[in-house]
């Protein structure tokens, strides 16, 4: 692990977002550590779509500042965002090319060098399982496998911090077994941020939870806190989101 100062990855202050006067996000301000696996939780409406998309630098907040690697991603987005992998909840696969042509034709959107591109292909496929997939046409595997794909482009130039929208979406129980797994391999030397409704996969591959509601973080704690304290997350999660949705 580097230092504490060098092992931040991803440092957002003070972000805030609007839409037609309806505020999505309220003074969100988070930071994520080398080898950490954050977990994102909220209700619907809560603004983790709007959050993931700011973080992502696919979206402009209104107030605040994003730093990734200490590079700031709205004064220097292409050089903040060779640091991002991003897998939005419908990831962005051509069905009708192969692993290999996708991934390579990824690989060169994401300028990898010419030279290093079959090594990456291949390490983003041996880190996905996918390496017994190479000529099959992605329209012809199964949704597990498609989200594997979708891992593979996010993590093809070798990023730091690795964002997932709802990665477990229409998968079987086993194939959100093998997700699971995955996830947690990439974390251990890489930061991610896992947005889902799941609190089981939360609960199965983060190290930190973060809940927001109507807009604002109303917890952010480590797992093993709350398991310290003897607090199920489903209890935490019920009682925060619901407290709030009372006040409103």
């Amino acid at each position: 692990m580097l230092d504490n100062a060098a092992s931040i990855t991803l440092s957002a202050q003070h972000l805030s977002r609007e839409y037609h006067r309806h505020i999505a996000v309220h003074d969100l301000t988070l930071q994520l550590k080398q080898g950490e696996i954050l977990g994102l939780l909220g209700p619907n409406g809560a603004g983790k779509s709007t959050t993931m998309r700011m973080l992502t630098g696919n979206l402009a907040p209104d107030t605040g500042s994003i730093e990734i690697c200490g590079i700031d991603l709205l004064d220097n987005p292409k050089s903040a965002k060779v640091h991002i992998g991003y897998l939005p909840e419908i990831p962005p696969l051509y069905t009708e090319m192969t692993v290999d042509e996708y991934l390579v034709f990824v690989a060169k959107l994401h300028r990898v060098e010419k030279r290093s591109v079959a090594k990456a292909v291949e390490n983003s496929k041996m880190q996905c399982g996918l390496t017994d997939r190479s000529g099959q046409l992605i329209g012809t595997l199964s949704k597990g496998l498609q989200q594997r794909v979708g891992i593979a482009q996010a993590i093809i130039h070798d990023p730091e911090v690795i964002i997932l929208d709802e990665p477990t979406v229409g998968l079987d129980p086993n194939q959100v077994k093998e997700m699971r797994e995955l996830i947690v391999n990439l974390g251990q030397s890489r930061s991610i941020i896992l947005s889902t409704h799941i609190l089981s996969e939360v609960e199965a591959v983060c190290d930190r939870v973060l809940i927001m509601n109507k807009g604002k973080i109303v917890l952010d704690d480590l797992l093993s806190e709350l398991q310290r304290k003897a607090v199920g997350l489903e209890t935490v999660f019920t009682q925060l989101t619901q407290i709030e949705a009372e006040h409103h």
